[in-house]
């Protein structure tokens, strides 16, 4: 909890409560299926909590903001920026139904009502969003392909509407393959540890 004080002092008081009860909920859910690999529980806030909020230096969700985060896994990004963002509307998709179970009891336990979980395939999901939120799941022009025609054109955030992907290496060629216009961030740029050094949010936009 150290690094989110450190690095997201915006946070009020129990939003911090609500990011601090993640770790015995993901510990108990970690026993039953693998939402994380158990190697890799010993960096939960690192790896998992401090990425899944480091979109929050590019945009900060205004109220009313939709959500979708896909392949959202154990929750990620989707559940922590829930509780940093309680006035936007989240939609986490995984087509893994024992993740998505998991991740609707942890949202339940944890009282967010901005949160709807569906187990489903991205491209099935026929709704349009705000953003599009996805933690590396495949490659990007893959990715763009399941979620065409789900960003809303009426825009109101200080970024524009599209997709915000996180993934470490270098992509560039991913990203040259695409018709859309594009930024990239080096996380390394706002947080100051090893972990982050070779990855980076993009930005994707029409």
């Amino acid at each position: 909890m150290e690094l989110i004080k450190k690095y997201f002092p915006w946070l009020n008081v129990e939003q911090f409560q609500k990011l601090s009860e993640l770790y015995p909920l993901y510990y108990e859910w970690n026993k039953k299926i693998n939402l994380i690999s158990r190697k890799d529980f010993d960096n939960f806030y690192l790896h998992h909590i401090v990425h899944s909020l480091t979109p929050t230096f590019i945009v900060k969700f205004k109220q009313n903001t939709s959500i979708i985060d896909v392949g959202t896994g154990g929750g990620f990004p989707g559940i922590p920026l829930a509780i940093c963002f309680p006035g936007s509307r989240f939609m986490l998709v995984d087509s893994v139904r024992k993740k998505t179970i998991a991740v609707e009891q942890i949202s339940e336990s944890l009282g967010l009502k901005n949160i709807t979980v569906i187990n489903e395939r991205a491209e099935r999901i026929d709704e349009e969003f705000d953003f599009i939120l996805s933690r590396a799941v495949t490659k990007l022009p893959v990715f763009m392909s399941w979620i065409g025609g789900k960003i809303k054109k009426t825009e109101f955030n200080d970024i524009p509407n599209g997709v915000i992907y996180l993934k470490g290496g270098d992509f560039s060629k991913e990203l040259s393959k695409l018709n859309f216009r594009y930024n990239t961030y080096n996380i390394s740029e706002f947080i100051n540890e090893p972990y982050f050094v070779t990855k980076k949010i993009a930005h994707i936009y029409h």
